[in-house]
């Protein structure tokens, strides 16, 4: 039973954010988001931790201190932030690791897959200020390029003050401004 709850669960986002990036004209990324979850690596250990009202990679995370589900999603799909992290070096020759600058589309994916995720988990719950709330949250301490990180931000927050079709309108102006002047 829990498989096929599992399945309903990453379907019925994959339809969401396939919707959410057709509004934006990302046609091939909106068909191919997420498809790894499919995957043995991914489905099954979504299956074993499934919950249904949050990530299993988190039950998984919580028992194990680390989620190999998320290790391996994470290093197939450019929409998270965390598959851009990488070694960094400052002005003065020191390297870190840190978040490199994630191209436009790509965050236009994340905002798409941050709302779809919080109107899956969340249900009846969900308000226009869920996806920038929990993004709100976790600012402080991921490791994201300063400037990707006010772009996903400045998104979410239109969408929590203006709601939907001003924010899908925003991130469409952001996309075709982009495609106008590439160099960008």
């Amino acid at each position: 039973m829990r498989a096929i709850e599992h399945f309903k669960t990453i379907t019925h986002h994959r339809h969401l954010v396939r919707q959410y990036c057709f509004r934006l004209g990302l046609y091939y990324q909106g068909l191919t988001h997420d498809l790894s979850k499919y995957s043995p690596s991914e489905f099954w250990r979504g299956v074993k931790y499934y919950q249904g009202y949050r990530s299993p990679n988190d039950a998984e995370r919580r028992e194990n201190g680390v989620s190999l589900a998320w290790l391996h999603h994470k290093g197939r799909n450019r929409h998270h932030f965390e598959y851009w992290i990488d070694y960094c070096i400052a002005d003065d020759g020191k390297v870190y690791m840190g978040g490199c600058k994630m191209p436009l589309k790509y965050v236009a994916e994340m905002f798409c897959d941050r709302i779809a995720a919080c109107k899956v988990y969340q249900g009846d719950k969900y308000t226009d200020a869920s996806a920038y709330d929990y993004y709100e949250k976790s600012r402080g301490h991921i490791l994201i390029h300063p400037e990707t990180g006010e772009l996903i931000g400045k998104m979410l927050l239109v969408l929590k003050e203006q709601g939907e079709d001003a924010a899908f309108d925003y991130v469409r102006a952001l996309l075709r401004e982009e495609k106008q002047c590439p160099t960008k």
